[in-house]
């Protein structure tokens, strides 16, 4: 688990795209998220950390977290090497302030990254004092196959990292039940990606409680397990129709966080008087 004293809910400057970083951060102030994770590489404004630290600062909200620019169209942002990537990754969230940098498993293609990668993961964690939560991703489906694309695995519970993320909408891509997921990840279990999927083969990222993955289950489980990390909305919003309609469902998915991730009150035990009163008011001792 995270050191961070309480959980926190933020918002994924994914989460707003086309729009850019800096509409992240004005949508995650005003509607009152609790930070920002940082999508590097979703628009130029994300690599210029200076300029991140101008939003930080101008809507006082902090970054929690830094996710690292390791998708198919972030390949060439911050340089092609894998490894000074990442590097990359741990300064800008020295510079702003985040403790998190979250990190997907290399490609198959990518072979002499994937084959030192959990050594490595291990040895810039020791070197920099920097979180790397490593995703949890899923097969790529084809017509009677999946393709392995990742290595040494999409799942990170089959390696041993310290760290691990559990993104909701991959869970759900790769048709395994979260909380299960997250009881295996156990105390790894630092990063959540709250979102949504209905079992498709896509990557959907829908609103959480739109899809199959059992949500709110998950949140009060964490919250029952007293999770300290933080809890990133990360969905797509790309098919809204105007700014009124993105703005709902983020708004909808920050209540439902809000309303799912409480603590099972515990049961009151059920006590007995010492006496009874009959209805003529005569009191008489209760046997134990």
């Amino acid at each position: 688990m995270s050191t961070n004293k309480t959980a926190k809910i933020g918002l994924s400057t994914a989460s707003v795209y086309p729009e850019s970083t800096a509409s992240g951060f004005e949508l995650a102030s005003r509607l009152g998220y609790d930070g920002v994770e940082v999508m590097i590489g979703i628009d130029p404004l994300s690599t210029q950390i200076d300029a991140i630290k101008r939003l930080v600062e101008y809507h006082q909200l902090p970054v929690l977290a830094i996710h690292a620019p390791c998708l198919l169209i972030t390949q060439r942002v911050w340089g092609t090497d894998p490894w000074g990537k990442l590097e990359r990754s741990a300064e800008a969230a020295k510079d702003l302030g985040a403790d998190v940098v979250v990190v997907h498993p290399p490609f198959r293609w990518q072979r002499d990254y994937a084959r030192g990668f959990v050594e490595g993961i291990a040895r810039l964690e020791a070197e920099t004092g920097v979180v790397f939560a490593v995703e949890n991703m899923y097969p790529w489906r084809a017509p009677g196959r999946g393709l392995q694309a990742y290595a040494p695995s999409w799942d990170p519970t089959e390696q041993d990292y310290a760290h691990t993320t559990l993104d909701l909408s991959h869970s759900s891509t790769a048709e395994q039940d979260c909380v299960e997921l997250a009881a295996t990840m156990g105390a790894s279990l630092t990063h959540i990606h709250l979102t949504d999927g209905t079992g498709s083969a896509k990557d959907e990222h829908l609103v959480p409680g739109r899809g199959t993955q059992r949500a709110a289950d998950l949140l009060q489980g964490l919250a029952n397990s007293d999770f300290r990390g933080h809890i990133i909305i990360e969905i797509n919003t790309r098919r809204a129709t105007s700014r009124s309609e993105r703005e709902v469902d983020l708004i909808e998915s920050l209540e439902f966080t809000r309303k799912h991730f409480v603590r099972t009150a515990d049961p009151v035990p059920s006590r007995r008087t010492a006496f009874a009163v009959t209805s003529d008011g005569e009191v008489s001792e209760l046997t134990p």
